[in-house]
């Protein structure tokens, strides 16, 4: 990975891989994008279980955020 992709995806460190495979291939990189999504639009995604999304709301909501009310 580039430097600078280091920089600009802030996902969960601990994400399992097929689950970060899914969010980069439908272009999220960053917890802010994901608050302009539901919670049911990721979790359609291949590879997303209730293991990442766990991940995935704990660390929206150490930054504030959460997923899109839909």
């Amino acid at each position: 990975m580039e430097e600078n992709q280091i920089k600009e995806n802030d996902l969960p460190e601990k994400l399992a891989k097929p689950a970060r495979r899914a969010l980069e291939g439908a272009g999220y990189f960053r917890l802010e994008q994901l608050t302009a999504a539901a919670e049911a639009e990721i979790c359609k995604l291949h590879g997303m279980g209730p293991n990442a999304m766990d991940k995935l709301r704990k660390a929206m909501a150490e930054k504030g955020l959460s997923f899109a009310e839909k």
